[in-house]
């Protein structure tokens, strides 16, 4: 039971989850271009009505998916004790808005600035986390190419960069299960006498030297079959554009947060300037 609770809990990314649905069909480049954006506002602007507003996206983006819950990773129990930790250890700034307890005045500022900045860190993990569970890689290198078409202007190797990242992409799941496997074997092998220090050195080279090894296998392999396909230069290749979904979704996008960023600096940004 609980080695079957922990094979579902395990992160599952650039991976798409199956489905046919409004989410999935959008055009890679807008993901891209609507994460970018986000990523630019929230970096500028990184307030509570922004962060709501990018949460609620994220949230009504994961039901149109259908994403479900078995996808989200388990929680470990230290990371809970961290961001406690760190939580009072920021509580202790102090700093606005100020509390009467008794006759003691705490300071709230520095624990609301935690939670906030713990808060867009989720934010930000999910809106990534969507684009892939929603997007297939072999989408991405053709979006990159022509969203970066206009710096071909300037002799910028867009193409080549598109390939990049599509290869590291497509690597860095089968990379993931070939180090579990290892780790598995590792787990595997009866337990040594020898705890020494040096006797651990010697078995991080041999999980190095298998790992390196297990990389190389890999890329030969992904190297033959991008030959037999005509070559690195068809990845970047398919044709790819927006279509009226993506103009739509990202209207939906600019509407909210624009929204949003407007509620910050006018209504909310003045209550919180009296207070």
């Amino acid at each position: 039971m609980t080695a079957a609770r922990r094979q579902r809990r395990q992160v599952v990314l650039l991976r798409p989850v199956p489905g046919r649905t409004v989410i999935h069909q959008l055009w890679a480049g807008s993901k891209l271009a609507i994460v970018a954006g986000i990523g630019v506002l929230l970096t500028f602007y990184p307030g509570w009505v922004p962060i709501g507003a990018v949460a609620l996206l994220v949230t009504v983006a994961a039901g149109l998916a259908h994403i479900p819950r078995g996808v989200l990773p388990g929680i470990p129990r230290w990371l809970w004790l961290l961001l406690l930790l760190g939580a009072v250890t920021a509580a202790f700034a102090g700093g606005s808005p100020v509390i009467a307890i008794g006759s003691a005045e705490v300071g709230l500022g520095g624990l609301l600035n935690f939670l906030r900045i713990t808060a867009l860190s989720i934010v930000l993990l999910g809106l990534g986390a969507m684009v892939s569970w929603t997007t297939n890689v072999a989408e991405v290198a053709p979006a990159v190419a022509t969203l970066g078409r206009p710096l071909r202007l300037l002799r910028v190797p867009v193409d080549d960069w598109a390939v990049a990242l599509a290869l590291a992409l497509r690597a860095f799941p089968m990379l993931i299960d070939e180090f579990r496997v290892l780790y598995a074997a590792r787990r595997l092998r009866p337990a040594d006498a020898d705890r020494s220090r040096r006797r651990w050195a010697v078995e991080l080279i041999d999980l190095l030297a298998a790992a390196i090894t297990v990389a190389l296998r890999r890329a030969d392999e992904m190297g033959d079959a991008i030959t037999a396909r005509g070559g690195a230069g068809q990845i970047s290749a398919l044709p790819s554009r927006p279509r009226r979904r993506d103009w739509v979704a990202l209207a939906v996008v600019i509407a909210v947060c624009g929204t949003a960023l407007a509620l910050e600096l006018t209504i909310l940004g003045t209550s919180g300037m009296r207070r």
